[in-house]
């Protein structure tokens, strides 16, 4: 047996290339919609991906099972558990007519790749329908399971949250009962082997748990002695406190994500291809109306940038961000380097943004001002700056941090909206007066800065964040 983990460092998302290297063929477990990658990985090691599945219906990414089937006519295993609002409706929406060829999975049943087994479980209480797939290599002549496809049901040190399906997608009252069936799931774990392996679909820096760990795989037994979550389930009641506490805010996106992988996907057929724009149509563009991606440092944004940008750096939250402050149809342009124009597309395509029509090299944007074009510019403050600006009667202070962190300490008077939601919760920041933004280093509240000035708001961001102006109050104290 071959497996491949493919991992999105920018999502924490993991795909699963299993392939069985006596019969030539292989499966692919939650992919991204860019599966080139996935038939690349396959082709070099002598295989053919003859089948997609997926463990559930994704909140935080667009998945890729659809393009799959549609680009080399894959085999589709999708989950027939949870009720009628948790079942996919694409499987008899093929491009040109009829149905993919697919099987809807029940607790209990099986297939093989090869001489590769895979048992499907059914999961609940991150969603109502969730599976995982218990593989067995019988190619290597064992009939026990070698390892466990978790999902987003067990995470390395944690566990699903159940509460997107409130918190994310406005089920209102889901939550309590979703983690009351995620706590009667966990039981599950007692009738699979401590060697099993697990292989789980997000790692560290996911916002579909609140403690995953940086370790790539586990096992059950591992999981089941020291994951946090898993053993809070002694006691019902202690294991709903301890689930539920503590999420962090689900992205804005997350909504349209579970929109979208339940009814289909738009089949990409190929990556956009964004034209190179000359400085005469980057003048021409107007940042109110179209999403112009400005990825240059926060220092060479704020310095000088074309009015209405987003300032998006191109790091590890750039999908997120972009996510939060973009709708799925606005034409987005970007600035940037060259030689990370697809990455840039490949980022965006993967939680849905696909109208990417332009971009500019951001080592020539000095040309932009002239012929009736200027740079915009956006205020930063340090520390003695900020506490003379919130002594002034007309300064808001807004902290885009999330509740969590906000509850473990905040200026007097501030109010609390993470900048993931910003978009959805404009009405709580005040538009009269001026807004000091801050979050914990200056890097979130950089970026709410670009998108609230975008909105017309007078903003001014806090450098350091509520680090350096904690240190600072620290130096006055000592």
């Amino acid at each position: 047996m071959l497996m491949r983990r493919i991992y999105d460092e920018k999502l924490a998302q993991a795909a699963y290339l299993i392939g069985c290297q006596r019969s030539g063929e292989a499966i692919v477990i939650d992919p991204q919609r860019d599966v080139d990658r996935y038939l690349e990985i396959a082709a070099e090691n002598g295989l053919e991906i003859i089948a997609v599945a997926e463990t559930h219906i994704h909140a935080d990414f667009l998945s890729g099972a659809r393009e799959m089937a549609e680009r080399n006519g894959a085999r589709v295993y999708l989950s027939d558990e949870g009720d009628a609002d948790w079942k996919y409706q694409w499987v008899d929406r093929k491009a040109g007519g009829g149905s993919y060829d697919h099987r809807l999975l029940h607790d209990g049943d099986t297939f093989s790749i090869g001489n590769i087994d895979f048992r499907v479980m059914h999961t609940p209480g991150h969603t109502p329908e969730h599976i995982v797939y218990v593989v067995t290599d019988r190619g290597s002549g064992v009939s026990e399971p070698i390892g466990i496809a978790t999902g987003d049901f067990v995470f390395v040190g944690d566990l699903g949250r159940p509460d997107l399906l409130e918190s994310a997608a406005g089920q209102t009252g889901a939550m309590e009962p979703s983690a009351r069936t995620l706590y009667q799931t966990v039981s599950k774990l007692e009738a699979i082997p401590d060697f099993v392996q697990v292989w789980p679909g997000h790692g560290a820096g996911s916002a579909c748990g609140k403690a995953l760990g940086a370790v790539p795989m586990s096992t059950i037994g591992y999981e089941k002695r020291f994951n946090p979550a898993i053993r809070s389930a002694s006691s019902e009641q202690g294991f709903i406190d301890y689930i539920l506490s503590g999420q962090p805010e689900p992205p804005l996106y997350f909504a349209t994500m579970k929109r979208d992988n339940k009814l289909g996907p738009k089949v990409l057929g190929a990556l956009p291809q964004p034209a190179a724009l000359d400085v005469a149509a980057l003048r021409s563009l107007d940042g109110s109306r179209v999403a112009i991606i400005d990825t240059r440092s926060w220092d060479a944004f704020r310095a000088g940038h074309v009015p209405g940008s987003l300032s998006l750096p191109m790091g590890s939250s750039f999908n997120t961000d972009a996510g939060s402050f973009i709708k799925d149809s606005d034409a987005i342009y970007l600035i940037i380097e060259p030689s990370r124009v697809e990455e840039a597309v490949r980022d965006l395509v993967r939680i849905g943004l696909d109208e990417i029509k332009g971009w500019y090299d951001a080592g020539a944007l000095s040309a932009y001002p002239g012929n009736g074009a200027a740079f915009a510019t956006l205020d930063e403050i340090d520390v003695d700056g900020g506490r003379s600006m919130v002594a002034e009667p007309d300064v808001h202070v807004l902290d885009v941090r999330r509740a969590t962190e906000y509850a473990e300490g905040h200026l007097d008077d501030s109010i609390n909206v993470a900048h993931t939601r910003l978009a959805s919760r404009l009405d709580e920041v005040p538009r009269e007066g001026r807004l000091l933004v801050h979050c914990r280093s200056g890097a979130r509240s950089a970026r709410a800065c670009a998108y609230l000035k975008r909105q017309g708001y007078d903003v001014t961001n806090l450098a350091g964040g509520i680090l350096a102006w904690d240190a600072a109050a620290e130096t006055r104290g000592s």
